[in-house]
């Protein structure tokens, strides 16, 4: 190929560094009254997404993204902190996430502060400060990014964690409810994930305050059968006595009341819209009369998602969500109807993969169109240029500069599948040339390297 590389004289003596110094063991070693510097692991609950994981997260974020240019939401970010007194007012007292969860504390004005748990109530904040009232409604708004709950680290589930949610604030049709579970569920559809949709109604504060005082009725009548943790519920959050797993209490939930039995004829004709609206775009759902979400601000529609494998078994819900009217008007604002969803990113990820691993299939790795390979200093910094042009053509480009054989790039170029490998060494640089190989005929051609961008277009099939 015409190219010649120079070799280092740069040598290193035997056992000692070109800095002149000793070469240090693999192992430290502690001389007496040094202090060995202390390493750190990541905190319980917290975790490190590593770049093996981001063509995952990659493929979800663009599937989230496309969901939301095309339903005509807009993205929102609301910052991490906030205000803790805004959601003790939304998600409320008694609640495990403003109890026990809440990443509370103080700040250096006094003022009570704490990492966000969930951000509908943030984006309500948002809604009534930014006067997004005054614009033509509904406002439809899509968030991404981590929320943080002190809770007890288990498979899929971290302290510090990812949700994406999407909000409908300012229309209280049935049509919106079911745009949203649609949004979700096509999600999930893009990702290969089977799903089905549990739906309950709560009905407005006046019909669920009767239902709940029958629950908590009959609970009482029941209380020597029921866990530690129900009896506690049984005072500070009753609704939350339908939530419980524990196996002593299975046969006192299932015969416990109903709430669709409590609400009213407008409750009753919003629910049956919404399934209507899910039976038209074929949306599986099934009405589950125990399922009451865990906070406080919900009304009408409550709804979750429960990915099912390939046997047909059904998992844990991987998000959820529903209609919350009151919410604004209860932070400040005028009444707004609004609806929306949030969903658990990493566990999404971890059923994703799980359910790729059993169908035998993965996530494409991002495809290069050519690799530049490159020999020498002069051949980097010619190669450094070219590869910043070919950026700005939208060309994407595979390189190495660390690597100073030819071989080992071609290497590279080879398992990355391209078709073309530009290749730059010390003669080349001299004539201001480009070697483009053929990596499947072999065949080799030179390029003036004013004209490989258009020429590699050309063979790529975009000029």
């Amino acid at each position: 190929m015409g190219m010649s590389v120079k070799k280092s004289k740069e040598k290193s003596a035997k056992g000692w560094s070109a800095s002149g110094g000793k070469k240090s063991a693999s192992k430290s070693v502690k001389s007496k009254g040094e202090k060995i510097a202390k390493t750190y692991s990541v905190l319980r609950g917290m975790r490190d997404i590593l770049p093996k994981e981001e063509r995952y997260w990659k493929k979800l974020y663009h599937s989230i993204e496309d969901l939301g240019q095309y339903f005509q939401y807009g993205r929102i970010e609301t910052p991490l902190l906030e205000e803790a007194s805004l959601f003790v007012r939304s998600v409320g007292k008694g609640t495990d996430v403003v109890d026990k969860e809440m990443y509370l504390f103080e700040d250096k004005d006094g003022t009570k502060v704490c990492l966000r748990p969930e951000n509908t109530a943030s984006v309500v904040r948002a809604y009534i400060g930014n006067g997004l009232w005054n614009q033509s409604q509904p406002v439809k708004l899509w968030y991404y990014g981590p929320m943080f709950r002190h809770d007890r680290p288990q498979a899929g589930r971290y302290r510090q964690f990812w949700q994406v949610g999407f909000e409908s604030l300012g229309s209280s049709d049935p049509s919106v409810d079911a745009e949203l579970i649609l949004i979700a569920y096509d999600l999930y559809k893009d990702l290969g994930l089977s799903v089905t949709v549990r739906l309950n109604s709560l009905g407005i504060p006046e019909e669920r305050e009767r239902y709940r005082n029958e629950l908590v009725s009959y609970y009482r009548s029941k209380r020597s059968y029921i866990c530690g943790d129900c009896k506690n519920r049984l005072n500070r959050n009753p609704l939350r006595l339908l939530d419980c797993k524990a196996e002593e209490c299975r046969e006192t939930k299932d015969n416990a009341p109903q709430i669709i039995d409590y609400l009213g004829s407008e409750s009753k004709n919003h629910l049956m819209k919404v399934l209507e609206y899910l039976d038209a775009v074929e949306i599986p759902y099934q009405l589950d009369h125990a399922l009451v979400r865990g906070l406080d601000y919900y009304t009408h529609t409550v709804f979750e998602f429960y990915v099912t494998d390939i046997e047909g078994g059904a998992q844990s819900a991987l998000g959820g969500g529903g209609r919350y009217d009151l919410l604004a008007e209860q932070l400040g604002g005028k009444p707004t109807p609004a609806c929306g969803f949030s969903l658990g990113l990493d566990r999404i990820v971890s059923a994703w993969r799980e359910n790729l691993t059993k169908t035998n299939s993965e996530v494409p790795r991002e495809k290069l169109d050519i690799y530049l390979a490159q020999l020498g200093e002069e051949g980097r910094r010619v190669s450094l240029r070219l590869l910043n042009d070919l950026r700005a053509s939208g060309i994407k480009v595979g390189f190495n500069f660390s690597k100073s054989s030819l071989k080992a790039q071609m290497e590279l170029a080879d398992s990355a599948k391209v078709q073309f490998v530009l290749i730059i060494g010390q003669k080349e640089v001299q004539d201001k040339t480009v070697i483009i190989r053929d990596m499947e005929s072999g065949i080799q051609e030179v390029a003036d390297v004013k004209k490989v961008e258009g020429l590699v277009k050309r063979k790529l099939g975009r000029a």
